[in-house]
């Protein structure tokens, strides 16, 4: 029996909202000179103002010597003195554990006070907190009242948060509407990640007219600031022809440049476009090379596709032993190709000892969670080829197997 024959489709994965935010609000800082003697004079009798100058200058080497636990000791004298700058600037030391313990509560507490003073940053840094459960209890209600509030006062990061807590649902009512207004102030202000979801608000049409047109505007937004999610969805669109012309060419250079990030998903597509010669010369050897990349990062369609390439001995020497453990790693995420030459792995003895219960049982797996009908036909006939051969209690016992195996995957059975 022939391996599942692949058919090498691009990978289509759901639009979802970026989730790599990483906020980084900046300290609080000072023109960088030596200490002035008055300054520290004025600091050394209690002025909050004088004090906080120190902090900083400490804390960013300017003009001295960069002393974190100097830096905290001068913040803190401010703090504990309503100085919101300097409770901003502790709050990070704590967060950081630069020149004091780690500590994310502690962070938190003086981050409270400078928030309720109306520091944005501080407020965003909350938000932060409750969203992560860092030093506070994980609470996306908190989470958004506080992202609100610094969205408000224009912190970028702050829009963007709120935006995908509105896009997901959490914390607030879902509201599309909400997620892509906040998405455009942040994304006007060059958030890489607030331009990648609004171009995903725009293919989907959630929240915004439904333009594919528009996506691809905000795709390579986010695309020429690096960003390796709006790089795989320009790449799609070339490949596509959504929303641009297609240009095959263009969708190999943006798989590329996602790829060579780590995207898998791009990885995957990168190969396909290698194996088939499309919009850059066909390579058997870079096909192996870009399913390997997604394939060891857990992508269950390179690990088929890998197997396949092994089994057939495409691009890499024949080898059904490493056909079988690529399919087997694929198999187990669900994947119905590798499931299907699993089978036909076990019952021909091909890379693995001969095991018809074992044939059966991926078989089964293969003919149960199919959704293409074009292959609906084989997989049975396989199947119950497959089970003719077993005993009566061999077959019940790899039946019951395999309800099991979708129970524990919340299959269909």
């Amino acid at each position: 029996m022939p391996i599942f024959a692949s058919a090498l489709v691009l990978a289509v994965t759901p639009l979802l909202p970026s989730v790599q935010l990483q906020a980084q609000a900046p300290a609080k800082s000072v023109a960088g000179k030596a200490i002035d003697p008055g300054q520290l004079a004025a600091a050394t009798d209690g002025d909050a103002g004088a004090q906080f100058h120190i902090g900083a200058q400490y804390y960013e080497g300017h003009g001295v010597p960069q002393d974190y636990s100097r830096a905290a000791f001068w913040f803190l004298k401010a703090a504990d003195q309503g100085n919101a700058d300097a409770q901003f600037n502790l709050g990070l030391l704590y967060d950081q554990g630069h020149g004091v313990s780690q500590s994310y509560s502690k962070a938190d507490s003086w981050y409270l006070k400078a928030a309720a003073q109306g520091d944005p940053y501080a407020q965003l840094k909350l938000g932060i907190a409750y969203r992560e459960g860092q030093g506070v209890p994980q609470d996306d209600t908190q989470a958004a009242q506080w992202y609100s509030k610094a969205a408000a006062q224009g912190v970028a990061e702050a829009q963007v948060a709120l935006g995908l807590l509105y896009d997901q649902g959490h914390g607030v009512p879902q509201d599309y509407a909400e997620a892509a207004s906040w998405y455009q102030k942040a994304a006007a202000q060059g958030v890489a990640e607030a331009q990648f979801n609004l171009g995903l608000l725009y293919a989907q049409g959630h929240g915004v007219p439904q333009d594919d047109s528009q996506a691809v505007v905000w795709y390579r937004k986010a695309a020429e600031q690096g960003d390796a999610g709006a790089q795989f969805k320009l790449g799609g669109a070339y490949h596509d022809g959504q929303g641009i012309a297609k240009d095959d060419t263009q969708a190999a250079q943006w798989y590329r440049k996602a790829a060579e990030q780590g995207d898998a998903d791009a990885q995957y597509d990168l190969a396909v476009m290698y194996s088939k010669g499309e919009g850059l010369p066909k390579d058997d050897s870079k096909t192996v090379f870009w399913f390997r990349q997604a394939a060891e990062q857990g992508d269950a369609g390179a690990q088929f596709e890998l197997g396949a390439l092994y089994a057939r001995g495409d691009g890499v020497p024949q080898d059904y032993s490493q056909a079988v453990a690529w399919w087997q790693m694929a198999a187990k995420q669900g994947d119905v190709g590798a499931q299907f030459d699993l089978g036909v792995a076990y019952e021909a003895g091909q890379g693995i000892p001969q095991d018809y219960a074992q044939s059966y049982f991926w078989f089964s797996l293969a003919a149960t969670g199919n959704q293409d009908q074009a292959n609906a036909e084989e997989f049975a006939k396989a199947r119950d080829a497959a089970a003719s051969k077993l005993a009566p209690a061999e077959l019940s016992s790899q039946q019951e197997r395999a309800q099991k195996w979708f129970a524990d995957h919340q299959a269909k059975p």
